[in-house]
């Protein structure tokens, strides 16, 4: 036995062995003991390793034997490009071995090399995670000058604030620093570096600011350049976040006098475009520059001409009065600065108009030039009836400056659906659309025209299909699964109820099962889940988990395509029947009944997820087309073109009894109001399991239940299914649009548009989805909501006395905020729609005013005067006249809050008219 174990340690001991088992120590060992030639020699086995490993990614075996791969594959190549890609590849990132191990594996390499690889691994983007022990080591074995790359700058900035552990400040971490300077020098040329240096709010030696400015005050950085770097990025734009650090180091280099005349120009282009903070800080310098009288009048005029240009109220009005200021020292000036004041004439605003108009009152007689009462009389056009009146008497022009007082209501085009192309004609033209669905997502017209391409490229050529789209295949997350391992992509999307969140997750199954990663039987299982599910809940039987409120339309959408994809193992389609004639999800009937013939005379077996789902998009609003469309499927004497031909001579009925209703009693925000629709047998007799769902009672308690919807992206292809229903899809997804408003998210609003240019009733849902829409926390989801709101305006959809008492009791719930609300009405004004915006506030401010007729002592809700500022301009447009209920007591309020203030306003509109 002893012989035996003799024998058996004399033998040589393989590298690849000792990196399969995972003993780093024994393969640095091994490794230092080879020639450069013996190294090489090792690399070719060491990458087949590598491939293997890639397809059973995260087993034991693999985390343990990857560490001693990333070593010893580095230290077998000669090349710097070789190694650099090697050490920060993907497939290795989460399993590398360590800075130090490499460092001394690399370290006896000749310097010029190490600076190569330094380079190149520099140059990979901060995504690619290349450890910063390691770049800082590699400069210290080349001894060649710091890489300032992205990469880099953003490691030595983590590693600084990682090094507190070590005691001292982060000063004196910086002071040490032998790189300090080209460093710093980088960080103002690094995008998107501030939110990381501003971990600390304070400006003392511990935070980056603070410790800078030290420095600079030192003599160890340039201060002037400092300046010059802090002014130059503040110049270059960019988040809030990024934006404010280096406005608080700048605050902390205290700037002399003489610097801040130096830069005039900058401040002038700060005051003009920089985000708020920035702009607030260089209006304070030129401020102070004006009211020493080292700004010339011509200056500030410039300067205000920008500034007052702004939205933000609290620039505007500190521009203006410094503009008061300036002319109470400086009377001569009037000339220059009353036509600069009279630009905030055009606010949008009322308060600031007036404020203006004041300013311009109070200044008049100093400057007595019939150039400048002309441009006063010009910019005054802009300003709102009562105070363009008011301007008028001001200059001495009667009651007349030129310009309906009353406009005419103006709404954007309806907007027209775009027609599908032609279906795609090559294998490598569908690899090239399906690419870029899977990479954007994609609309619902380019989902649907890939979706039936792929259909129709793979019944003709499924070999040409397969090949076309390696280069696709390749780039997915799937792509290197061993079927013989177990695992089936399949299961991914039937795990848990997930279904399929995307377009790219669609094309993921298809592609999957096309390349024979996803298995028959799985995909069989998938197929008749919906039905065996369906049927237990009929039968009362308990199924696996509570279903949400998106679950019929989630369950729908991808009944259809596991099917194509079971079809495309088993049975390929020559097309699909549902692919929709429009990019609102429309299929035109005369379409569909030549796809039932072009299927009888091929002798295809027709899909019955794809058939109902071409029913449900089947135009039928065009009752005449739908008669003569009837007339022909019923010639083709099939069982499907006798259904078809029912369906096209009925008639889509709304529910009688859809109804608001709070969710569940009180919550934080105020109640949810959702909407609850009654049954729609029509869907539901007939149609497949799957589709079932969707004639079913509408119950807005669902979404308590656990639910996996929370892609963005699905829900323009959930609209598609029902394109001439869209309150069914509008109550589903109620939840969600709620959402922005009760619960701040972001993202669903970008439905809104498609919702209001979808067909079918604009009932209950619509409107309330669009009312929490035009509440929403974030801009993008507002103008997403003001679009769906202009556009069903335009197709004379919208319904003020609906939409409008939503508006309020959401507000009085908490639901919405006024001024959230203030906002996006605001903005659908000034597209010109006063009339529609005014016709929504009318049926609105009642509930809110009526708060305040009730008791006196109340305080009004926040943002109410804004509203009322909105509703006043709005009714003045559009000459609106009549009473409005609670206005007048509300008016009759003591004070001069704003409230009280706009409040008179719109009562004076509304009793003598926009033109009394």
């Amino acid at each position: 036995m002893e012989a035996v174990a003799v024998a058996r340690a004399d033998e040589p001991v393989s590298l690849l062995e000792t990196v399969r088992a995972g003993r780093t120590a024994e393969v640095v060992s091994l490794l230092d003991g080879m020639t450069d030639a013996e190294r090489r020699a090792c690399f070719p086995e060491l990458k087949a390793l590598r491939k293997e490993l890639r397809g059973a990614r995260w087993t034991a075996a693999n985390r343990r034997a990857l560490p001693a791969l990333h070593a010893a594959g580095a230290a077998c190549q000669t090349g710097a490009a070789g190694v650099a890609s090697w050490l920060a590849a993907a497939d290795l990132r989460w399993s590398q071995a360590s800075p130090g191990l490499l460092l001394h594996l690399l370290g006896d390499r000749d310097p010029s090399w190490l600076a190569d690889v330094l380079r190149r691994l520099a140059g990979r983007p901060a995504s690619a995670r290349v450890p910063f022990e390691l770049m800082a080591g590699l400069v210290r074995l080349a001894g060649c000058p710091v890489p300032v790359t992205d990469a880099y700058v953003r490691g030595w900035v983590d590693q600084v604030d990682l090094e507190w552990h070590r005691g001292g400040t982060k000063l004196d971490r910086l002071r040490r620093d032998p790189h300090l300077v080209p460093l710093v020098a980088a960080l103002f040329e690094t995008e998107d570096l501030g939110s990381r240096l501003d971990w600390s709010q304070d400006d003392g030696p511990d935070s980056w600011t603070g410790a800078l400015a030290r420095l600079a005050d030192e003599g160890v950085l340039d201060r002037a350049r400092m300046v010059d770097a802090c002014v130059a990025r503040l110049l270059r734009g960019g988040s809030a976040a990024d934006q404010r650090v280096f406005l608080r180091l700048l605050d902390a280099l205290v700037l002399t006098r003489a610097e801040e005349l130096a830069r005039v120009a900058d401040w002038t282009a700060l005051a003009s475009d920089a985000v708020p903070p920035v702009a607030a800080h260089a209006q304070r310098v030129l401020g102070s520059l004006a009211l020493d009288r080292e700004l010339t009048a011509r200056r500030l005029a410039d300067v205000s001409a920008a500034v007052l240009f702004r939205p933000e109220k609290k620039l505007v009005r500190a521009q203006l009065v410094l503009l008061g200021k300036v002319l109470l020292r400086d009377p001569g000036s009037a000339c220059e600065l009353l036509p600069a004041a009279a630009q905030a004439f055009g606010h949008q605003d009322s308060e600031v108009q007036e404020r203006a108009l004041k300013l311009v009152e109070r200044h008049l007689g100093k400057a007595d030039s019939p150039a400048v009462r002309g441009e006063l009389a010009l910019a005054a056009e802009r300003l709102i009836p009562p105070l363009r009146e008011r301007a008028a008497r001001l200059l001495g022009l009667g009651s007349s400056l030129g310009g309906p007082l009353v406009q005419e209501e103006v709404l954007p085009p309806v907007p027209e659906p775009a027609r599908l192309a032609a279906p795609l004609e090559s294998a490598a033209e569908l690899a090239e659309e399906i690419g870029a669905v899977m990479v954007s997502g994609g609309d619902v017209t380019a989902f649907e025209r890939a979706l039936d391409g792929l259909v129709r490229q793979v019944h003709r050529d499924r070999d040409g299909v397969v090949e076309a789209l390696t280069p696709v295949v390749e780039r997915r997350w799937w792509s290197d699964v061993d079927p013989g391992h177990g695992y089936d992509p399949a299961d991914c999307f039937t795990s848990f109820g997930r279904g399929l969140f995307s377009a790219a997750d669609a094309f993921d199954l298809l592609l999957a099962t096309l390349h024979g990663v996803a298995r028959t039987d799985a995909l069989h299982r998938a197929v008749t889940r919906g039905t065996e599910r369906t049927g237990r809940a009929e039968r009362g039987e308990r199924t696996s988990s509570a279903e949400c409120v998106h679950g019929a339309l989630a369950r729908a959408f991808d009944a259809r395509l596991w099917e194509v994809a079971y079809r495309l193992r088993t049975d390929p389609l020559p097309f699909l029947l549902s692919t929709p004639t429009w990019s609102t999800g429309l299929l035109e009937p005369d379409v569909l009944v030549d796809r039932l013939g072009a299927y009888q005379r091929l002798g295809a077996r027709i899909a019955e997820a794809d058939f109902a789902q071409a029913l449900l998009r089947v135009r039928r609003a065009d009752r005449a087309a739908a008669g003569r469309a009837a007339e022909r499927a019923l010639a083709l004497a099939t069982p499907e073109g006798a259904r078809l031909a029912a369906w096209l001579r009925s008639v889509p009925v709304e529910p009688a009894a859809d109804r608001p209703r709070p969710e569940g009693g009180p919550m934080t925000e105020g109640d949810l109001v959702l909407v609850e629709l009654g049954a729609r047998p029509a869907l539901v007799e007939g149609f497949p399991a799957a589709y079932e769902g969707l004639g079913r009672p509408v119950d807005g308690s669902l979404r308590r239940a656990y639910c996996h919807h929370w892609s963005d992206e699905i829900r323009p292809h959930w609209l598609a299914l029902l394109p001439e229903q869209r309150e069914l899809v509008a109550a589903r997804i109620l939840w969600d649009v709620a959402a922005l408003a009760v619960h701040d998210s972001r993202g669903p609003g970008r439905v809104l548009p498609l919702l209001a240019e979808s067909g079918g009733e604009a009932g209950e849902a619509v409107h309330l989805a669009v009312a929490y829409g035009l509440g929403a926390r974030h801009p993008e989801d507002r103008l997403a909501a003001v679009d769906a709101l202009l556009t069903l305006a335009a197709r004379g959809q919208s319904v003020p006395e609906r939409l409008g008492p939503d508006l309020g009791r959401l507000i009085r719930s908490g639901a919405v905020k006024p001024s959230r609300l203030a906002e996006s009405v605001r903005t659908a004004a000034a597209t010109g729609a006063h009339a529609t915006v005014w016709g929504v506030l009318r049926h609105t401010l009642p509930a809110l005013l009526g708060d305040l007729a009730a008791d006196v002592s109340a305080r009004p809700t926040r943002g109410l005067g804004e509203l009322l500022a909105v509703a006043a301009e709005c009714a003045e447009r559009c000459g609106a006249q009549g009473d409005l209920p609670y206005l007048e007591r509300t008016a009759a309020r003591r004070g001069a809050s704003r409230v009280v203030t706009e409040a008179r306003r719109l009562h004076r509109a509304l009793v003598g008219g926009a033109a009394a």
